[in-house]
């Protein structure tokens, strides 16, 4: 699906796994450790995270990476059901045949909606909402916006948000009029996380990227 940026999608899901390692067992663990206990099912959402875009020399597109890629790959390793936003009807249309039958038995809902018109469904809260290479399309305003509504819907005991995105080498925002995009500073992202009501409880650099793509950092919040 990656084609030659495979080694891309391997690095970034191996951090991304690491990082949450930190706060939830696999499911495959934690139900050897539980045996025969019924623990409460545990729900995230995956906030469009299916592209990954570099400077001017290295752009890989939503179409080369695939639809449910960190569904896929991360987040049904630690939760029982992921939810999906995705403003694209025709990418979620695609998310079954590439994430296969089995597991997309465990997608839940599946929102049609870009990030600044998203509302969580009533009632429904989340161990971890995951918010990948998505955050450039917002506004700060909108941004601000959505992550106070993403709040709203955590679990009360463990819930986290987490922002997985690209950051400029400088104190600048860099823009790219091909898809109206920015790309903010480091400390531009806790300022809006800040303006949101929410915590950075961890902050971690993306290692072993190839070179000529933005540094790439992770932020769970909460």
């Amino acid at each position: 699906m990656l084609g030659g940026f495979t080694r891309i999608t391997s690095v970034d899901i191996k951090a991304s796994t690491r990082f949450l390692s930190k706060y939830w067992q696999p499911l495959d663990k934690r139900n050897d450790l539980l045996e025969r206990q019924q623990p409460a099912p545990t729900r995230a959402l995956d906030c469009g995270s299916v592209m990954i875009t570099g400077t001017d020399r290295m752009i890989i597109t939503r179409e080369c990476i695939g639809i449910g890629r960190v569904t896929k790959h991360l987040l049904l390793k630690f939760f029982d059901t992921v939810d999906l936003l995705e403003q694209n009807d025709k990418f979620l249309t695609e998310t079954k045949s590439y994430m296969g039958a089995e597991d997309y038995q465990r997608v839940g809902h599946q929102f049609n909606a870009g990030l600044q018109d998203f509302h969580p469904a009533p009632g429904v809260q989340y161990e971890c909402i995951w918010c990948q290479w998505v955050t450039g399309h917002l506004t700060d305003e909108d941004f601000v916006q959505f992550l106070v509504r993403c709040k709203s819907a955590l679990s009360p005991t463990d819930g986290l948000i987490v922002v997985k995105d690209n950051t400029t080498s400088s104190d600048e925002c860099d823009a790219d009029t091909t898809d109206s995009s920015v790309t903010r500073p480091h400390w531009l992202m806790l300022d809006i996380f800040k303006r949101a009501g929410l915590e950075v409880v961890c902050e971690r650099k993306q290692y072993k990227m190839p070179k000529g793509l933005y540094p790439v950092y992770m932020f769970a919040l909460k």
